[in-house]
């Protein structure tokens, strides 16, 4: 498939995209030719087992690594067209990150941990953006919690913390990367929702990379890497379908 900047209602894209890592015989090849698409107001898991490529494509799709060849857009921005300067200033307005670790700033309190994309973007939130954050604490529950460092916190809190910074500046799309993996499965499920909610209620874009099939059930669309390439392109799936799915893959390699 190829993608090009005149597609429409593409939040993200790559195009012949490939990375290989080393040179001569020690090199592997994480991603061999994918070319895709993310759609605004979509919610896609990104699936695989270890190795298959799928934390590099989003990491690539998200600006934080560079291809070996092929393009990709955040928006209508080639990343792959970009200096390192205006990449970042890109990335910190197009792109938002949810993962596993959470990555809260252990010395901020929450509000000021989900202002910090503004602050790093040297600017401050319009009132506009501060009525939106005023909203996303309270959708989220952290109404009670904003003066909380994240030691305060237990791991969903912090979690749901996470999630209102990715969309404080309601950016393309929020990348997330194994979201639910330190979380408890009730906690878990209460991530997945909101970010459900996130793509249903917000239009939000988002790309969740996951080895968890009851994790990826929650998506709208699943896309599966198997040894780099694109094995499977397809709608929401039942969670017992996406583990066939998976071990349908590791039974042909």
């Amino acid at each position: 498939m190829q993608i090009t900047r005149s597609d429409l209602g593409l939040a993200a894209r790559v195009a012949g995209l490939t990375k290989t890592y080393g040179t001569g015989s020690s090199a592997v090849t994480a991603l061999d030719d994918v070319s895709v698409g993310i759609r605004r107001g979509e919610f896609i898991a990104v699936i695989g087992a270890s190795g298959s490529g799928k934390s590099t494509l989003m990491h690539i799709m998200a600006g934080l690594d560079v291809p070996t060849s092929g393009r990709a857009w955040l928006g209508d921005r080639e990343l792959t067209a970009l200096g390192d300067r205006e990449l970042t200033r890109v990335r910190r307005r197009s792109a938002g990150f949810v993962f596993q670790s959470f990555n809260l700033v252990p010395v901020l309190d929450v509000r000021s941990n989900i202002l910090l994309p503004f602050e790093l973007d040297g600017r401050q939130p319009t009132a506009e953006e501060l009525g939106w954050i005023d909203h996303l604490i309270g959708t989220l529950g952290l109404s009670a919690r904003t003066a909380h460092r994240p030691y305060e916190l237990s791991g969903g809190q912090q979690q749901r913390v996470a999630i209102a910074r990715a969309l404080a500046t309601r950016p393309e799309v929020i990348f997330a990367d194994e979201p639910t993996g330190n979380l408890d499965s009730r906690t878990g499920r209460e991530v997945l929702a909101l970010l459900a909610e996130a793509s249903t209620a917000y239009g939000q874009s988002v790309a969740m990379v996951s080895h968890d099939p009851l994790a990826s059930s929650h998506a709208d669309r699943i896309i599966m890497l198997a040894d780099g390439r694109i094995v499977h392109d397809g709608p929401r799936m039942a969670a017992a379908d996406v583990a066939e799915l998976m071990l349908s893959a590791e039974a042909v390699r």
